[in-house]
């Protein structure tokens, strides 16, 4: 484990993984900064906020300045999002990751840690699957050239408290809360390795050993789940007060099986040894869903 009290930052700290890492790096004795274009509401006493755009090289360089270790979340992440705006999807997600590159050989970063995805390995993905490969071959040649220190994090379905509306097990629960109904579109047999936020934020922090620097390492959960199980899962859950409806068609952009046609480099699959069970993390999805929902009901009343 590296020494405590190195100075981290976190771009997209605001966000749904971003914050849960800068959470673990601040119970494990790290001094934490995030970076993010708003105000994170969960910021921590301890932890630093500064508000700024990826897109801005000089906002970029003042914060990377006298940090140790740079973790580069920051994107544009929703795949259909993507896919209707990829000149938005490029200058963000490359074009950021490019400045955040430059300002942490300029200012001897000791570990860039890039947030990148399991479909790096798939013709799928749309432009957001482009823009993570391009990031990769970018980071690699940056340590090639200048001998930036990175870990690649390959993370594959995340779920957890703090989701973004587009994260597949939120959106889930959300219509399921909202409407008694979750219809979905593509093959009930579709195979995803689930892993809990929280889980996968405690990856990232264990990775900064110095037996991970320079390496591509795949995140995901422990075990393998079809649609169907997971939906099942849920059913129970709800008491089987929920209809299912599967609907005729491909879910576009996403994968099946496996995302697996396209082989970047090598990567080791790094899975935690002690995890959220899914079921309590669903409750935990529920939970985080009503409350929020409440805080909005309560601000609408107080307008």
């Amino acid at each position: 484990m590296q020494p405590l009290r190195k100075r981290c930052l976190v771009t997209g700290g605001a966000g749904f993984l971003g914050g849960h890492i800068a959470d673990a790096l601040t119970l494990q004795g790290y001094e934490v900064v995030i970076f993010d274009r708003v105000s994170s509401p969960w910021l921590r006493e301890s932890q630093t906020m500064v508000v700024g755009d990826i897109c801005d090289r000089q906002a970029v360089s003042s914060a990377v300045a006298g940090c140790d270790i740079v973790y580069h979340l920051a994107a544009e992440a929703d795949i259909g999002a993507s896919a209707k705006d990829p000149r938005r999807t490029i200058d963000l997600n490359v074009g950021g990751t490019l400045n955040f590159l430059e300002a942490c050989v300029d200012h001897g970063v000791s570990r860039f840690v890039f947030a990148s995805s399991i479909y790096v390995y798939s013709e799928l993905g749309s432009f957001y699957r482009v823009s993570k490969q391009a990031c990769e071959k970018l980071i690699e040649e940056y340590a090639r050239e200048f001998g930036l220190t990175f870990s690649i994090l390959r993370f594959g379905s995340l779920y957890g408290p703090r989701a973004n509306y587009f994260n597949g097990i939120h959106k889930m629960i959300r219509q399921a809360l909202e409407t008694g109904t979750i219809t979905r579109q593509g093959d009930e047999e579709a195979v995803r390795e689930y892993i809990h936020v929280r889980d996968a934020a405690d990856l990232c922090v264990k990775i900064l050993d110095n037996a991970y620097e320079n390496s591509h390492l795949i995140i995901t959960g422990p075990q393998k789940t079809t649609i169907r199980e997971l939906m099942t899962l849920i059913e129970e859950i709800f008491n089987h007060q929920l209809e299912v409806v599967y609907k005729e068609g491909h879910d576009k952009g996403h994968y099946k099986l496996t995302p697996y046609s396209y082989a970047p480099q090598s990567a080791r699959r790094i899975t935690p040894d002690l995890f959220y069970d899914m079921g309590q993390g669903i409750l935990e999805v529920i939970e985080d869903i009503k409350q929020n929902a409440e805080t909005e009901r309560n601000k609408d009343g107080q307008q």
